[in-house]
C-alpha cells in the first residue's frame, strides 16, 4: 500500500519535470498564502507584502488567508496536505517548522512535508512590561518576581512561540517564578499587555516599537547580541544582567513537499524582488528587522538547525505545552 509521503514523492517526480511552457504559465490562476496566526502579526504584514507586491509587478493574483488555531498548526497542516502545485502556501515561522515538533505530536512532519522558498524575514525579540509593574530594569524586575511569587504574566504569541520559549527559559536563568497566557498571534497579546491584564511580553522588535509609542508599556531588554538602531538605549539582555538569551523570531515562504522546482524558483524570485524594493527594504530594517532572502536550500538549512537549537534548548530546559 502507499503511504502518503509516497504519493508525494510520485507526484512531485512527475511535476518536477514540467515542461518550460508550463513552468512560464505559473501562475495561471490565484495562489493563497495561509498565514497561521491571527492577522496584524508579523508573518500576515510579511505575507500581505509578498502579495501586495507579485500582485503589483507582475499582475498575478496572491491572496492571504489566515487561517488560525494551535499555535498555527491548523494552518500549517492545511499546506502541508494541499497539492503541491504552487497555488498554496504557508508563511512558516520558527513556531511551526522548528519548536513546535518538539513539544507535542504534529500532524504534518515539518522536515518532510514542506519545500523551503524563501527567508523572509529575522526579528530579534525585546521584554516590554506594562507601566503598572514597579519596575524600571531587568534587574528590578528580577528582584520584584522573586518577592513576588507568580504575582507576574507574562504573554506569547502562542505556545512554541519565541516569546513563550525565552519567558520559560528566563524563568529558569533568572529563579523565578512567572505564570504563561498563550494567545492566538501576537497582535492579541499585544494588545493585551497595553491593557494591562498582562504584565510582560518578550515581544519582536518590529511590533514593540508601535506598542511602546502607546507610553502603555516600557522596553527593559532586547534579547540580541548588540543594541538595535531603533531601540538604541534598550540595552542587551547579557548588558542587563542575563548573558546567553539571544534569540529571535524568524518567517518565510514555504510550499508543499513535491512543488515543481521550476515554482519554487519562480517564487523565490519574486519573493526576493518584493523585499529587494528600496521602500519596502526600509520600512523594515528601520523597525529592526533582517530581511536574509537568498535562496531556497539556505533557507532550508537555517530551518534545520533552528530546529536543532530549539530542541536541545526545550529538553534543557523542560519546557511543556500550557492550554490556550
Amino acid at each position: 500500500m502507499i503511504n502518503r509521503r509516497t504519493m508525494l514523492a510520485l507526484t512531485g517526480a512527475s511535476l518536477a519535470g514540467v515542461t518550460p511552457a508550463r513552468a512560464q504559465d505559473y501562475p495561471s490562476r490565484p495562489v493563497r498564502i495561509v498565514v497561521p496566526l491571527a492577522a496584524g502579526g508579523m508573518a500576515d504584514i510579511l505575507a500581505r507584502t509578498i502579495a501586495t507586491k507579485i500582485n503589483e509587478t507582475t499582475g498575478k493574483a496572491f491572496v492571504v488567508e489566515n487561517r488560525t488555531g494551535g499555535s498555527g498548526v491548523i494552518g500549517a497542516d492545511a499546506v502541508a496536505k494541499a497539492a503541491p502545485d504552487g497555488y498554496t502556501l504557508l508563511m512558516g515561522l520558527h513556531a511551526t517548522q522548528s519548536i513546535l515538533v518538539h513539544l507535542q505530536k504534529l500532524p504534518y512532519d515539518p522536515a518532510k512535508d514542506f519545500v523551503p522558498v524563501v527567508h523572509a524575514a529575522t526579528v530579534p525579540n525585546v521584554l516590554l512590561v506594562h507601566e503598572s509593574v514597579p519596575v524600571k530594569s531587568l534587574k528590578e524586575l528580577i528582584d520584584y518576581a522573586k518577592a513576588n511569587p507568580n504575582k507576574l504574566t507574562f504573554a506569547s504569541q502562542g505556545n512554541g512561540s519565541t516569546g513563550h520559549m525565552i519567558g520559560e527559559q528566563f524563568k529558569v536563568m533568572a529563579g523565578i517564578e512567572l505564570t504563561h497566557v498563550p494567545y492566538r498571534g501576537a497582535a492579541p497579546a499585544s494588545q493585551d499587555l497595553i491593557a494591562g491584564h498582562v504584565s510582560m511580553l518578550f515581544d519582536i522588535v518590529p511590533l514593540a516599537v508601535s506598542n511602546l509609542q502607546s507610553g502603555k508599556v516600557r522596553a527593559l531588554a532586547v534579547c540580541a547580541t548588540e543594541r538595535v538602531k531603533v531601540l538604541p538605549d534598550v540595552p542587551t539582555i547579557a548588558e542587563a544582567g542575563l548573558p546567553g538569551m539571544e534569540a529571535g523570531a524568524w518567517f518565510g515562504l514555504f510550499a508543499p513537499a513535491g512543488t515543481p522546482p521550476a515554482v519554487v524558483a519562480w517564487l523565490n524570485t519574486e519573493a526576493r524582488k518584493a523585499f529587494d524594493a528600496p521602500e519596502v527594504r526600509e520600512r523594515f530594517s528601520s523597525q529592526g528587522a533582517a530581511l536574509p532572502l537568498g535562496a531556497p536550500e539556505v533557507f532550508g538549512k537555517h530551518v534545520a538547525a533552528e530546529s536543532e537549537r530549539w530542541g536541545a534548548l526545550i529538553k534543557r530546559a523542560n519546557i511543556r505545552m500550557e492550554g490556550q
